[in-house]
């Protein structure tokens, strides 16, 4: 059996246990969807309300509710949303592409401007570049993401005028081919790095000490005294093995950065999973809810697999074991 199959039948029960316990999480928060939607009708009978608890299934047990729920998870079927009365698949399908575009944007920035700003405050160690970067790294670090989105939007798209202040795209534009691309890179752009900033500020500190770290082993002094030059020690021997210990935190950080996603789709007006989930629990619809966080840990998950495999590209020990 390959590692990657391994790990992902070690990963079930880890799903298992995450569901059954959102599951159980969310039955003991007061109210469900049948009372906002009755709160906004206004006129809403008992009779009324009870009728609505057993149409969606919410007047039996927890027990059995939570078997239901197990034996339509097994067949792929997250239920229906009371609120939206479509299949919470639908809902969740509909915005997903949006959540991991802006993910993956936000990703890719944070580790290529973390790992370059980490790599040359490394070669520039004790130094003045050193130590600006290190302060703006601590900064960044300790500004919170919605405050760095709403000062983007004042500076950028308010007084600036150069990228839009949110959405996903231009609407009634009514955009095709690269024209359409070109408008949604221009409204990724500030929610992509206002979601990044914390992450570069990580990786950035992580891959300096890395670097330090690694350049103080006995094979770089080898490569160095065998006459190599100062770039290929720095990008074949020191930084190839100082991002082992980045990527492995970039993993882990994957569920951070999807937490923090409902704080950005909600500033940009980004229709992603991250406002759906807002949504979803203002109006108590907890099929939707529990779709998106059991999607969220498979893509935990799946990444983390992904971070082991590039271990192994990075380091042929790992590969061995």
């Amino acid at each position: 059996m390959t590692a990657w199959r391994r790990k992902l039948l070690q990963a079930v029960p880890t799903v298992l246990g995450v569901v059954v316990l959102n599951f159980l999480l969310l039955q003991w928060v007061p109210g469900d969807a049948v009372d906002v939607l009755a709160a906004e009708a206004g006129s809403a009978t008992e009779e009324t309300m009870a009728q609505m608890r057993r149409h969606f299934g919410l007047d039996i047990p927890v027990l059995e509710r939570l078997l239901a729920y197990l034996g339509h998870l097994a067949q792929l079927d997250l239920g229906v949303s009371p609120r939206h009365n479509q299949p919470v698949l639908q809902l969740i399908g509909a915005r997903m592409g949006n959540t991991l575009l802006l993910m993956l944007t936000a990703l890719g920035l944070a580790l290529a401007l973390g790992v370059a700003a980490g790599a040359f405050m490394a070669s520039r160690v004790g130094r003045w570049p050193d130590r600006v970067l290190s302060i703006l790294s601590l900064v960044l670090y300790s500004t919170p993401s919605f405050w760095l989105g709403l000062m983007a939007i004042v500076l950028f798209a308010v007084r600036l005028g150069w990228l839009p202040p949110g959405g996903h795209e231009t609407i009634g534009a009514g955009l095709t081919g690269w024209a359409h691309v070109t408008d949604v890179a221009r409204h990724l752009v500030l929610p992509a790095l206002a979601l990044a900033g914390f992450f570069v500020a990580l990786f950035g500190r992580m891959t300096r000490a890395a670097m330090l770290e690694v350049s103080q082993l006995d094979y770089v002094r080898t490569a160095v005294a065998k006459g190599l030059s100062p770039w290929r020690v720095s990008t074949r021997h020191v930084l190839r093995n100082a991002l082992i210990p980045v990527t492995t935190v970039a993993g882990f950080q994957l569920g951070t950065l999807l937490g923090g996603s409902v704080v950005i789709e909600s500033v940009f007006s980004w229709p992603g999973l991250g406002r759906l989930a807002l949504e979803s629990v203002q109006s108590r619809d907890y099929n939707v809810l529990l779709g998106i966080l059991f999607l969220s840990s498979l893509l935990v998950i799946v990444a983390n697999v992904l971070v082991d495999l590039l271990h192994a590209r990075l380091d042929p020990r790992i590969r061995a074991r």
